[in-house]
Formats: C-alpha cells, structure tokens, sequence
C-alpha cells in the first residue's frame, strides 16, 4: 500500500473527489435547475373595427343643375324682346328649354347628353336634337361646345333648323364667345352671332363683351356691330342652382 495516500493531504484530496461525485449525481438525479422561461412579446395592438362607410364608401347620387338666363335684345330699326333659355343637368343627361331664341314667339324644346373631359383642357361636348313650334315649326339637330385652358375659354353653340312647313325657313343659327377670364369674377373677350330673328346689313354680327359674375349670378353687355351705324346693345343676366 502507498503511504502517501493516509497522509493529511491526501485524505483531504480524496475527500474532495468523493464530495464532487456526490454532487454530480444529485444534481442528474433532480435535472438541475429549469431555466426562467422566455418573455412572450405583448400582443400587437387592436386597430378600431371599420365602419361600412370607411371600409366601402357609398358613391354620391348625382345631383340635378339648373341654369337660367335672360337676354334683352334692343335689334335696329325693330321692337326690342327678351329671349329666355332655361337648362337642367344630372350626369351625363341635358336639357333645355328656349323662348324668343329661334324666332319671335316661338319655343323649342331640346334632349342632349353631355360629354366631359377635364385634362390640362377642360372640354364638354353636348349634342342635342329640339322641336321648335309657334312662328317657326322644325326639327332642330345642334350642339354646344365649352373649351377652357387657363384664362381662355371658347364657347359656342349651334343648330340647323329645319322647317316642317316651307324648305325656305331652314336655316343654320350659331352663337359663339371668346374671352378671356383673368378672375373669377371678371371676363371680357368677342362675340359673334348669325340670326335671323331680326336682320342687319351683316350675316355675322360681332363685338366686343364683358361679363361680370358675383356668387351665382352673372351679368353680360354685348356691343355688335360697334363700327356700323345700325349697331345694338344686347344684355343678359343669368343665375345657376
């Protein structure tokens, strides 16, 4: 036997393998200590449940328009009249109802659909087809025509009617404006009308124009024929709703 091993050092030596043993198997005896378990993320947070109205907007009915206007003709050498023009809008449907425009005490009654493009310019087209009776009877095919870029805007609207009594009485009416709008209050630019309500030594009457506007209520001179001596005035005054 080895000496060496009954000494102090030893004993202490193998002392201490005995405790470490111990330990170890307590230890694979009890699976040591389970570690803390891990933190779970806090849960996202609810967003507010939708409406109808947010998660699938209604569109808007369309909504009719009117417009009314009234001119004052003061022709030369004749008895001035007042011609009216009423129009009514929904979508694309146009309609359009006149007194005194085609002739003196005659009416007309006009079915349109409008056709809009609103890009750098803004375009609307509106081909229309009336019935025209009282001094005049016809069919009358037309179109109206608004182009606006910036500050410029041409408006013109025309027809040809055509008689059901006499072929002499057909005839092409046509009305057109160019101006310039530099507020939304004032425009002024030329006019240029072709009648046959009352005449003159010219086929085309032109002249100058300023229209004045104030919410929805718009007020227009038309001078033709300023450098004729059988020049008139035309006003007009006209309300949207």
């Amino acid at each position: 036997m080895n000496r060496s091993n009954r000494t102090p050092s030893g004993l202490l030596l193998r002392g201490a393998a005995v405790a470490a043993v111990l330990a170890a198997g307590a230890a694979a005896q009890d699976g040591g200590t389970p570690p803390p378990p891990p933190q779970q993320p806090p849960p996202p947070a609810q967003e507010p449940p939708r409406t109808d109205a947010a998660a699938s907007p209604v569109p808007e009915e369309p909504k009719w328009s009117f417009g009314l206007s009234a001119f004052t003709v003061n022709p030369p050498d004749d008895d001035s009249y007042t011609a009216t023009v009423v129009r009514a809008d929904r979508d694309w449907l146009h309609l359009e109802g006149r007194w005194n425009y085609e002739d003196l005490h005659t009416g007309s009654l006009w079915f349109g659909a409008n056709f809009d493009w609103a890009k750098e310019v803004e375009l609307r087209l509106v081909p229309m087809v009336g019935v025209v009776a009282g001094e005049t009877d016809g069919i009358a095919p037309g179109l109206e025509l608004d182009a606006k870029w910036k500050w410029l805007e041409l408006y013109s609207e025309s027809e040809y009617l055509r008689s059901t009594h006499d072929r002499d009485q057909d005839y092409v009416y046509s009305w057109n404006e160019l101006t310039l709008a530099p507020t939304d209050w004032l425009k002024f630019g030329i006019v240029g009308q072709r009648t046959r309500v009352y005449g003159t030594r010219l086929s085309l009457d032109r002249g100058p124009m300023v229209t004045l506007s104030f919410k929805r209520v718009t007020g227009t001179v038309y001078w033709f024929n300023p450098d004729k001596s059988d020049s008139y005035v035309t006003f007009s005054i006209g309300f949207s709703f």
